[in-house]
């Protein structure tokens, strides 16, 4: 049987799983709550090694993270369109549109009419909630592009941009500037610019839509030093601050990106580090849900880089003994974390679509 019928019977078998599981939840006596504010956190390239590394790493046990210890999980499968190994941009945007796109595409149809297939943040804006996205990689790199804008290509940043400022127009969008993206045209387009940890945390209701434009590409590595420039975790909090002045709730993505560059590059002691700081964004998500009801909170990768094993653990503070299989992406599937309104109904296996069908579902039972 050729590769791609194995693929299509797969996605269908999945889909239908996927049925089953929706109709029996739907079928509970108990009715499904409905979360009004829906966090998304991508770990790129996150593999559940990637995960043990980092938990190694910043508190000495194999699962010492926050989202560790959230009441659901699941497994997700990754493949895209065209490839049994997906890249980033299908991946983000079959969690951002329910559709199995080809390498290399953002949120629109191709295979298909090519015709721009609208995202999660989109709809949730559309029906009058906040939308906002933070990373650690240049604001139009594909992760962060595929909730926010429409192309046949990735490669194409000053579309990409374009597609952000003049057509989803995200209430917020804080990561790395240039690629693509500047600050006089953002400040054309009518958000308000900020470039430093100083000048982001200033921000306030009355300045929205912001732009944080900080540094010229990729943010820095935490291993690294940012300087001046605001953490993952800070980046969150502020966005979780400035969202929630919205009554009707919000879409939120926040995306660790820096976790791929590092297996890509077998650099683990870089790796680490991104996994506990994206772990304390996470951590700053629960804390402000706590004390904001109907909020889930989701953390999963778009796929695994790197072929990544644990071999043995060397302490808090130490980087364990890792073995590299690869410096590309694989086929693995990628866990999922689920915590707070609605987490429930993310357990067990499933594919990285459902995640926006899940998230679409609940968005459409929350209409008046």
């Amino acid at each position: 049987m050729a590769q791609g019928s194995l693929k299509k019977d797969r996605a269908l078998f999945l889909l239908f799983l996927f049925t089953v599981f929706f109709l029996f939840s739907c079928s509970r006596d108990e009715p499904i709550e409905v979360p009004r504010n829906m966090i998304l956190f991508i770990g790129d390239g996150m593999g559940e090694a990637q995960v043990i590394a980092g938990s190694y790493f910043g508190t000495g046990i194999e699962e010492g993270l926050s989202f560790q210890q959230f009441p659901v999980r699941g497994r997700v499968t990754t493949f895209s369109a065209d490839s049994d190994i997906t890249d980033s941009a299908a991946a983000a945007t079959a969690m951002a549109t329910g559709r199995k796109v080809n390498n290399g595409v953002l949120s629109v149809a191709i295979p298909g009419d090519g015709k721009p297939l609208e995202t999660i943040l989109e709809q949730s804006m559309r029906r009058g909630k906040g939308g906002g996205v933070v990373t650690t990689t240049s604001s139009t790199h594909a992760t962060p592009a595929a909730f926010v804008s429409h192309q046949p290509s990735r490669i194409d940043v000053a579309a990409i941009a374009h597609d952000i400022l003049y057509g989803s127009r995200p209430t917020l969008l804080f990561g790395g500037g240039g690629e693509g993206m500047n600050s006089v045209a953002a400040k054309g387009a009518g958000y308000t610019v900020v470039t430093d940890r100083l000048s982001m945390m200033n921000v306030n209701l009355q300045d929205l839509p912001v732009s944080g434009q900080f540094g010229e590409s990729h943010m820095p590595y935490e291993y690294d030093g940012l300087g001046e420039l605001p953490h993952l975790a800070e980046m969150t909090q502020k966005a979780l601050e400035l969202l929630s002045t919205n009554s009707m709730g919000f879409f939120l993505m926040v995306e660790g990106g820096r976790i791929d560059h590092a297996a890509h590059q077998n650099d683990g002691e870089r790796l680490v580090r991104e996994v506990v700081e994206f772990d304390h964004a996470v951590q700053i998500a629960v804390t402000w849900a706590e004390e904001h009801k109907n909020t889930l909170i989701l953390v999963t990768a778009d796929h695994e880089t790197g072929d990544l094993e644990v071999i043995y653990p060397n302490g808090e503070g130490k980087v364990p003994v890792l073995h590299w299989g690869s410096t590309g992406h694989t086929g693995k599937r990628v866990p999922l974390y689920a915590w707070g309104t609605g987490a429930e109904t993310f357990k067990g296996d499933q594919d990285n679509t459902d995640i926006y069908r899940r998230l679409r579902w609940f968005l459409d039972q929350a209409l008046p």
